[in-house]
């Protein structure tokens, strides 16, 4: 028997995420722990018409083939992945980690040419030019790092995913149309006092369509009008199965001139000179999800913590009017429910992570 709650995550993935349609090609990447949603997911898309085109991994590094392979070719896609990066009509993206760390033994610059051998996919990703979805499959992995029981763990998840997406979507506009007026974003906090220029450019709201759990609204600053410092002392930052605790970030003419971290500031430092855009804001997102009250070592769920930012490292959002390119995208977040404000063009719009916007529900 399928669980009702996958059944019903299959569905927000194919229909609204998606919205498969007849004689679609959809590229489907998943780990083997995902099966039972990887099947619904398969037959809901049979049921559209649709073709699933399943790609299975073992972690999230690739497993042998990524540390085996030299270097020019981890940073050139084969033909054949080329044509589905091109050609797929849509794009499903299922992670369900053994464990969380697996890609702990890959070295940055090793990233960097996998992420290089995706940049048509990306591109196309982040200028919104198809239908696609990236989510979680609960594991015992991802239950540990949240520091709960896996039956928990799959509680919380699938309640963080299964929302009144379109009433969500009402309120998070507002906030997004506030934000879309202003010229300028600042953020205060104990050691933070950071000012991103945004005049021109426009949010847009994960509304359970492209990032499950949805719940952010997301812009991506001016790539020379970053000011000041922000520091991430309420949680640690990750990224490909490393951990940095106690980041901060001193940014001048829009990048990153100074960094430092309590714990593991080399890998920070080699994210950072990853490549030229790698210092440089790609986004500022804001966490608007009412079921997301802590942290849990989990980015696709933390930065969706409803009263917290999170600012990307690298790589922006076409869609939003971003022109910053790397091979990097890395949400760090910040949170602003003690003692943080977010300022547009000096107004206090969120104070402690409630909103004092008349027309934003509390």
């Amino acid at each position: 028997m399928v669980d009702d709650r996958i059944r019903a995550y299959a569905r927000l993935l194919v229909h609204r995420c998606i919205g498969a349609r007849a004689g679609w090609q959809v590229h489907v990447s998943a780990q083997v722990a995902a099966r039972p949603l990887v099947e619904e997911v398969q037959r809901q898309l049979g049921e559209a018409g649709a073709y699933s085109i399943l790609q299975l991994s073992f972690d999230s590094a690739g497993g042998a083939w990524t540390r085996a392979a030299p270097d020019e070719l981890l940073a050139t896609p084969s033909p054949i992945f080329q044509t589905i990066q091109t050609d797929a009509d849509a794009f499903i993206s299922i992670v369900a980690p053994e464990n969380t760390r697996d890609a702990a033994d890959v070295p940055p610059e090793r990233g960097a040419l996998i992420a290089r051998s995706a940049s048509t996919l990306r591109a196309r990703i982040t200028a919104m030019d198809c239908p696609w979805v990236a989510c979680q499959f609960p594991t015992p992995a991802l239950a540990q790092d949240a520091a709960m029981t896996p039956a928990a763990f799959e509680d919380f998840l699938f309640a963080a995913c299964l929302l009144d997406w379109d009433a969500e979507a009402e309120g998070m506009r507002r906030i997004a149309d506030r934000f879309d007026a202003a010229s300028e974003v600042r953020l205060v906090g104990p050691g933070t006092d950071l000012l991103l220029g945004v005049e021109g450019r426009e949010c847009a709201i994960d509304d359970g369509h492209i990032n499950l759990p949805g719940g952010e609204v997301f812009l991506s600053p001016l790539e020379d009008a970053t000011e000041g410092l922000v520091t991430f002392s309420e949680f640690p930052a990750v990224y490909h199965g490393h951990e940095v605790g106690g980041a901060w970030l001193r940014f001048e003419g829009g990048r990153v001139v100074d960094a430092g971290a309590a714990t593991n500031e080399e890998f920070l430092f080699a994210i950072l000179d990853t490549d030229a855009g790698a210092r440089v804001l790609g986004e500022l997102g804001i966490g608007c999800n009412p079921r997301i009250t802590r942290h849990m070592k989990n980015t696709l769920f933390d930065e969706k913590i409803d009263g917290t930012v999170h600012l990307a490292l690298g790589r922006s959002y076409t869609v939003t009017g971003g022109i910053n390119e790397s091979a990097v995208h890395w949400d760090i977040v910040k949170d602003l429910r003690a003692g943080g404000e977010l300022r547009l063009d000096g107004e206090v719009v969120q104070r402690d992570g409630s909103w004092l916007l008349e027309a934003v529900d509390a």
